[in-house]
């Protein structure tokens, strides 16, 4: 289905509102210079771009999604192991953002804000289930949504380190994420081996239901 006219314009300047934000906030001046920068007129640009502060940071991060599944498509990413392939997106999502570091830093904590929190939850959620089906993941059981929530914990916890780290070539925030998705791992091996193990007990205990020892 074709975009309309609105949404293209929208997705065009997201990135750029959000590299505005740094100097103008979340705000009617960084749709205006973010439509200039563009080409875009200003009228349809404000039209376009949400007016309170929490839309235009989703349309910004969506914006990011749009980047990041431009830049590392399945095919992309499909040679790499997993956790490379998880590595390498959180990683980008943050080369995307970093012309808008200081207002992910304002939009964070816009987000944690009460009566936004539903809104960020749906964002951090919408952005870790894009990751895991750029990355192959195609499960649809419980392992669906354990993935997501812990790659959202794991892409959340980076993101704070990444705003406050000034070490050269973020160094410190590549530590940290390799870190975090060693725990990761480590957590997805021990769950398959409980699966396992709890089918197998499973079974033995529905037989032993049905055929009690004398």
């Amino acid at each position: 289905m074709a975009s309309r006219p609105l949404d293209t314009i929208r997705e065009k300047l997201a990135l750029g509102v959000g590299a505005n934000a740094v100097f103008d906030g979340w705000s009617k001046a960084a749709v205006d210079s973010a439509a200039a920068q563009a080409g875009v007129d200003q009228a349809q640009a404000r039209l376009a771009f949400p007016k309170r502060k929490p839309g235009m940071i989703d349309a910004f991060v969506e914006g990011v999604d749009r980047e990041m599944e431009r830049r590392l498509p399945p095919a992309k990413l499909a040679k790499l192991r997993i956790r490379d392939k998880i590595r390498t997106l959180v990683w980008t999502r943050l080369e995307i953002m970093a012309p808008a570091r200081e207002a992910v830093r304002t939009a964070v904590s816009t987000l944690a804000m009460p009566q936004n929190a539903p809104l960020g939850a749906t964002i951090g959620w919408r952005s870790a289930d894009l990751m895991w089906r750029l990355a192959g993941d195609t499960s649809t059981d419980f392992n669906h949504y354990t993935k997501r929530m812990t790659l959202g914990a794991v892409y959340g916890s980076t993101l704070l380190v990444w705003l406050d780290d000034n070490s050269e070539g973020w160094t410190d925030t590549a530590a940290f994420l390799d870190r975090r998705i060693d725990n990761v791992m480590q957590f997805e091996k021990w769950k398959a081996s409980w699966r396992s193990r709890e089918h197998f007990s499973a079974s033995r205990f529905l037989g032993r239901l049905r055929y009690p020892p004398r």
